[in-house]
């Protein structure tokens, strides 16, 4: 059995922690990949240190230069496509479909950061005074700290450190333990790719332990975490004691507001997309349908019927179309959340049992589940539950729903299906979330579109994207006087 190492500095290193976790298949827990052995504050501290030892050289580097080499980790994630989805599908439990589609974001995103290097530009500023020329460049921030969490461990960690590194700053990256296999390919290809040593560094590590070394060490200015509130919100107050910037990709608890002249197909399937693909595990997943009560019994009837014929299986199966969750923790959770739901007095219409049937009983497998009579003060329409659990919401009408769809801590992706031009556009005025769609599932982006929430699912300027390197820089204002003068009056 393999165990993982970290990379620091260059150089691939077990780490000396008598701590350790398994990677376990969630499909089939008789499959264990390999062992992660828990990097201590020692290791996580030389990671650091060797990133901030190469930050002057990178940063010096012309930025298309450095975009070249991140331009090559490109096409070699390409080259390596079929092998890192395998890897993600056996390891996280997405669907081979899946885990190809997610290759091909991260593959779009690279290539977006590597152009931008050719667009590292600031602006040109007419000063009030004579002979004066004021302008603006911008410039990295140094040693920056990438957290990614397991859901995405391929795509989340890209669009971290694609634009981190165009950028000129040196990256640390923690990823979540129990995707490591993943997290190191992805190290692998870029160093591949070219990258100096220390340049790039893989920590693989509790945040207790390796992550709080990395967050509070001197020589990181910038913190990028994807992950829950209550780890995001607690990086928030790290990062603001020692004055550095943080960029939080929390929570969220998506609506789709179905009105009585949706195409009912359409809704149906897109809302199933959304709530089930993945296994419900997307930050954008659809967890609340807010539907109008003239059209809501045949929504529950054709959203239960396309559920339950839902192929439930290993990812690496070319049949499946709903894998499993991704551990027993995450498992667990998500039944917790289902007996709360009941407990509430919410209307169980579907699953909400432990799926059965060949090839899943070694698995973390729960049948899609749809609660109906939702109202929204209960806990199952206010918390983010991150598994195959739909929750139906019933209004009477275009402004109810609103109301409802907006009653939440959460603000990431929203949704509405309707042919009413009017609702539309009042729909896109009048939602609280960072992100929407109109006929279309809550989920799904691309490379060169902004990607990021409001309220308490986001913190700092948004990912991917035209403002993807936003974050990643400072900037510098330059006055140039050429009158060869002392400057008269005011100097504010």
């Amino acid at each position: 059995m393999k165990t993982y190492r970290n990379f620091i500095n260059g150089q691939w290193l077990e780490s000396t922690s008598d701590q350790t976790a398994p990677n376990v298949n969630p499909a089939n827990t008789d499959d264990v990949l390999g062992t992660v052995r828990l990097a201590t504050r020692e290791e996580a501290r030389r990671a650091v240190e060797a990133a901030s030892e190469a930050f002057r050289a990178w940063r010096a580097m012309p930025a298309p230069a450095r975009g070249r080499i991140i331009a090559r980790a490109a096409r070699l994630m390409e080259d390596d496509r079929e092998n890192l989805a395998a890897i993600l599908t056996r390891e996280e439990g997405k669907t081979l479909g899946e885990a190809r589609g997610e290759l091909q974001r991260s593959i779009n995103v690279i290539e977006f950061c590597a152009s931008e290097s050719r667009r590292m530009n600031g602006e040109t500023i007419q000063s009030e005074l004579p002979a004066n020329f004021a302008y603006t460049i911008k410039e990295p921030h140094g040693v920056v700290a990438c957290i990614t969490p397991w859901n995405f461990p391929v795509a989340i960690p890209v669009w971290k450190i694609a634009p981190a590194l165009v950028a000129g700053n040196t990256v640390v990256f923690k990823p979540a333990t129990i995707t490591p296999e993943t997290a190191i390919r992805i190290t692998e290809l870029f160093n591949e790719a070219g990258l100096p040593k220390g340049v790039l560094n893989l920590i693989l590590g509790s945040g207790s332990e390796a992550g709080d070394e990395i967050v509070n060490h001197r020589a990181v200015r910038a913190i990028s975490f994807t992950g829950s509130n209550g780890v995001g919100l607690k990086l928030y107050e790290q990062a603001a004691r020692r004055g550095i910037p943080v960029q939080c990709e929390m929570g969220g608890k998506n609506p789709v507001v179905i009105m009585e002249d949706a195409d009912m197909t359409l809704a149906v399937e897109s809302t199933a997309q959304g709530a089930f693909g993945s296994s419900g595990q997307r930050c954008t997943a659809t967890s609340r349908v807010v539907v109008v009560e003239e059209i809501a019994d045949e929504f529950i009837c054709r959203i239960v019927e396309r559920a339950v014929k839902l192929k439930l299986g290993d990812g690496a199966n070319a049949e499946t179309e709903v894998g499993p969750l991704v551990d027993r923790n995450q498992f667990q959770n998500v039944l917790r959340y289902i007996d709360i739901g009941k407990e509430d007095g919410a209307n169980l219409v579907c699953g909400g049992e432990v799926a059965q049937g060949p090839g899943l009983r070694k698995g973390f497998f729960i049948q899609p589940t749809v609660f109906d009579r939702v109202t929204p003060d209960m806990r199952i329409a206010r918390e983010e539950i991150f598994g195959p659990v739909l929750s139906v919401l019933r209004v009477k009408d275009f402004d109810e729903a609103m109301i409802v769809a907006n009653d939440s801590e959460y603000g990431l992706s929203s949704s509405i299906f309707t042919n009413d031009a009017a609702r539309i556009f009042r729909f896109v005025d009048e939602i609280e979330t960072g992100m929407t769609h109109i006929n279309s599932p809550t989920t799904g982006g691309e490379a060169h579109i902004p990607f990021g929430g409001i309220k308490s699912t986001g913190i700092g300027p948004r990912e991917q994207g035209s403002t993807a390197l936003d974050f990643y820089t400072e900037l510098k204002v330059v006055y140039v006087d050429y009158t060869g003068r002392k400057r008269e009056g005011n100097l504010y």
